[in-house]
């Protein structure tokens, strides 16, 4: 299963390590090959974290983008690895950890500083997100949306429903608390029971092919409410879009970076990860794209987080119930429940 949901992510066509965004790695012992998401995200990280790191160990940094798991793949077999880092789902490095992807084993990197759940042989998490329910208030000028059942519920709240088309996206989770599940007793999901309570709602649904689209659909006023992550809620918000987050129920997810099997720098690369997660750059990081620090030791409070920040943080006192989306789990389901949301939309 795993391996045919990572053939379904390369193109068709050829994939060439030399394609535009790929980057063509260095020779240089002490410069790093960083593939990330491109945009504003990618120049936080060059602010928080990579240019601290270069100040203090005089490595350079080569950004590239996007952080493709097709291309990993392709690098690996080929046995040309060119990038060093990447900022990418933590699945891929759980699903194929030794194969695809190295293991970490510096010693500053103790599973103990982050929370239960959160890592793996291949990943610990740099920082840590929500999938954040929210409202158009300009929509709602009488009753509010305050629980998670209201985003199930087109008659009370009308309109449509904003989601990025991937099924690791916090709807399932959502559908079952909605359905009555209680968030600790979530996993394993029922797969089943979840697609049923989506049915009710899924000729309200629009499914977005990218957290850019569903920032610019938030904008355009194109749907009522929203289940998106953290930092493109409040690119949302800072974009016009009048959202008022509810905490009754979200998933909570981290970011991870990784290093692709085989790279010639993986000491230097784990070296660069250890850094990433100290508590000045953590704090930095946080500050910038209003995620939370992943090490348990760091004070939410000390972030200097601005007010619309604070507004849609998941992990700020009084948010309502949160359930770490499971690891272990996902990583080894994606397969399935990747093909299920394939069907069930063209259904």
């Amino acid at each position: 299963m795993r391996t045919r949901y990572f053939l379904a992510l390369v193109t068709a066509g050829t994939l060439t390590l030399t394609a535009c965004g790929s980057g063509s790695g260095s020779d240089d012992g002490r410069t790093l090959t960083w593939a990330s998401t491109g945009g504003q995200f990618q120049e936080d990280e060059k602010t928080a974290l990579q240019k601290p790191f270069t100040a203090a160990t005089d490595t350079a940094f080569q950004n590239v983008s996007p952080a493709d798991p097709a291309q990993v793949r392709a690098m690996v077999k080929s046995g040309r690895t060119i990038w060093d880092l990447a900022n990418m789902s933590w699945i891929y490095a759980g699903a194929y950890c030794g194969t695809l992807y190295e293991k970490l084993d510096h010693p500053d990197l103790d599973r103990d500083l982050f929370p239960k759940g959160t890592t793996g042989d291949c990943f610990v998490p740099t920082y840590r997100f929500a999938n954040v329910f929210s409202y158009n208030e300009d929509l709602f000028p009488g009753k509010k949306p305050s629980t998670i059942k209201d985003f199930f519920d087109t008659k009370g709240f009308p309109g449509k429903r904003i989601v990025f088309d991937y099924p690791k996206n916090g709807l399932l989770e959502a559908a079952l608390v909605s359905d009555g599940v209680k968030p600790d007793e979530l996993y394993p999901l029922d797969v089943d029971r979840a697609f049923r309570k989506l049915d009710t709602i899924k000729s309200r649904l629009i499914f977005a092919p990218s957290y850019g689209a569903v920032q610019q659909m938030l904008v355009d006023k194109q749907a009522s409410m929203v289940i998106t992550v953290t930092a493109r809620a409040i690119a949302a918000a800072d974009s016009g879009a009048n959202l008022k987050a509810v905490w009754d129920f979200n998933t909570t997810d981290i970011g991870a970076l990784v290093i692709p099997k085989g790279s010639p720098r993986s000491k230097l690369a784990q070296d660069a990860i250890a850094f990433a997660v100290e508590p000045e750059q953590a704090k930095e990081y946080a500050k910038l794209t209003g995620t939370a620090p992943a090490r348990v030791d760091i004070d939410i409070n000390s972030v200097d987080y601005s007010d619309r920040q604070k507004s849609f943080n998941a992990f700020l006192p009084d948010r309502g119930r949160l359930t770490e989306q499971s690891k272990e789990w996902w990583i080894e389901h994606t397969d399935e429940v990747l093909e299920r949301w394939t069907e069930w939309k063209v259904g």
